[in-house]
């Protein structure tokens, strides 16, 4: 299977995903007080995840850069990033976006 080779919004570079970790789905809300969290409002934040066939919103971490999480979306499909975005930015048309 051929390297992704994914861009660094901050670093503005396409790099190896070698350079890069996984940070699971982007966009997952902590409960707003989590001592007042239900134990399965607790297990929902901790551990489902929507697992789409298709475009997916995910977070990475450029730990051989910049060091800086960031969001991407990617299509679980073919593997094939199309679009990255800042931590902290909205999350963009996910059926949409271009490298």
């Amino acid at each position: 299977m051929p390297m992704l080779l994914i861009r660094c919004p901050y670093c503005e570079m396409e790099r190896p995903e070698l350079e890069f970790r996984y940070g699971g789905e982007a966009h997952v809300a902590r409960p707003p007080d989590p001592m007042a969290a239900t134990d399965e409002e607790w297990a929902q934040y901790l551990y489902y995840r929507s697992n789409p066939r298709g475009m997916h919103a995910e977070r990475w971490r450029h730990i051989h850069g910049c060091g800086r999480f960031f969001n991407c979306i990617r299509d679980t499909v073919s593997d094939r990033i199309t679009l990255t975005y800042k931590a902290g930015e909205a999350r963009p048309d996910r059926d949409k976006g271009a490298a």
